[in-house]
């Protein structure tokens, strides 16, 4: 009988935690199973590029966990029992299991969120996950010369999406609308270069306009009027799934998971959640934002702690903070926006081609990270404590 971990998703935070505990714990102790909808790594910060026409290289999970003690299956979960440790899955035949576990980790991540603004749901496009990504791409080959798209969103996502869309079909007419500024946390320099990149582009700016419909030929708003667009692609926010809040499990009021500094459920300490689906506290107290660039630590965090619990050892429990802001806007333009620990923009900023190079390396190094969990730093797999080799149980499948 091994200690069973199961971890639910393998986006950046699943995906770093499965293989980093791999390489922390002794193959003979545990039984590390990764859970995925798609049998391939999706490089979601690269979806933008995806939507615009451009192809992603293939990254099947199967070849990426091969000798590494990773049991990787491909499965959807369609409920979480945290009280009974049981997780139900759907495979791609619509066979039915239920999984039991010792320790689970979830990181099932998030989607677009409509925030309750009628015709989302119908009428718009997102870049979310790779099929709607692939829809939008496919949908934007449709257009005519002079056909128009509106971006509704003025975060990070929206941005890399309007430019990406404008540089590749520079015959479409391409908007962005925001309900507050475009970019506007950014400094003052950094904003003075994404405008200059809309002008290039010809990328119309909406500035507080706060969307309140989405129909088939545009968008309505409190303030502006109406928008036209044949293709409305909603970046407006995320938002997780419902299933960890239909449990016992303590989660915010959005549905995320409350744990503590190792990233550890506040609730259940058989349970850990990392990346989108994780409601965790940074540096200065503020809640960690949804995004890559705190997936990766939060993973490397909950696989250690878990790890060093596991083995007897000491946990680190250090703030989270983050060092920058990469944007792209495009392929050839690009800005890094040095941040504070607790997130705030500082005077140093990047940007051109030199900025759009330092996204390439960022992107690239964080896809690496996924073979490489530990940074290709020699790891020690230890042996299971007798404490925690206690508290494992028969493994309990039914089919």
């Amino acid at each position: 009988m091994k200690h069973r971990i199961v971890v639910l998703g393998a986006g950046y935070a699943g995906a770093i935690t499965a293989g980093r505990l791999a390489r922390r714990l002794h193959h003979d102790d545990v039984e590390i199973t990764l859970v995925n909808g798609d049998a391939e790594f999706v490089e979601r910060i690269r979806l933008h590029q995806l939507a615009s026409g451009q192809d992603l290289p293939r990254r099947p999970l199967a070849g990426i966990y091969a000798g590494t003690g990773v049991l990787f299956r491909t499965a959807r979960v369609t409920s979480v029992d945290v009280d009974r440790k049981t997780v139900a899955l759907a495979d791609e035949r619509g066979s039915e299991t239920t999984v039991g576990y010792d320790t689970l980790v979830y990181a099932l991540g998030s989607t677009a969120a409509d925030h309750g603004v009628p015709g989302v749901a119908e009428y718009a496009h997102n870049v979310s996950g790779k099929q709607a990504a692939l829809r939008l791409r496919a949908r934007l080959g449709e257009l005519e010369a002079g056909g128009t798209v509106l971006v509704a969103g003025g975060g990070l996502t929206g941005i890399e999406a309007a430019t990406e869309i404008a540089e590749a079909h520079p015959g479409l007419k391409v908007a962005i609308a925001a309900r507050g500024g475009v970019g506007d946390w950014l400094s003052d320099k950094a904003r003075r270069h994404l405008s200059g990149a809309f002008d290039r582009l010809g990328i119309t700016v909406h500035e507080h306009a706060d969307i309140t419909r989405v129909g088939a030929d545009g968008v309505d708003t409190a303030a502006a009027g109406t928008i036209p667009a044949q293709v409305t692609v909603w970046t407006a926010g995320f938002t997780v799934h419902p299933m960890a809040a239909a449990t016992t499990l303590e989660v915010s009021d959005t549905g995320r998971i409350v744990v503590d500094g190792t990233m550890r459920s506040v609730s259940h300490p058989d349970v850990y959640a990392v990346g989108d689906a994780a409601f965790a506290g940074g540096v200065g107290g503020e809640p960690l934002r949804m995004a890559c660039a705190t997936a990766t630590p939060m993973a490397w965090r909950a696989a250690d702690a878990l790890a060093a619990r596991l083995t007897g050892r000491k946990v680190s429990e250090t703030g989270i903070g983050y060092a920058s802001q990469c944007i792209s806007l495009g392929r050839r333009d690009g800005i890094l926006q040095r941040v504070t620990p607790d997130d705030q923009p500082t005077s140093t900023v990047i940007t051109g081609r030199a900025g759009a190079r330092i996204k390439e390396l960022i992107c690239s190094a964080t896809t690496w990270t996924i073979a490489h969990p530990t940074m290709m730093v020699p790891s020690r797999r230890r042996r299971l404590t007798a404490t925690a080799e206690a508290g494992r149980a028969p493994l309990r499948v039914t089919l």
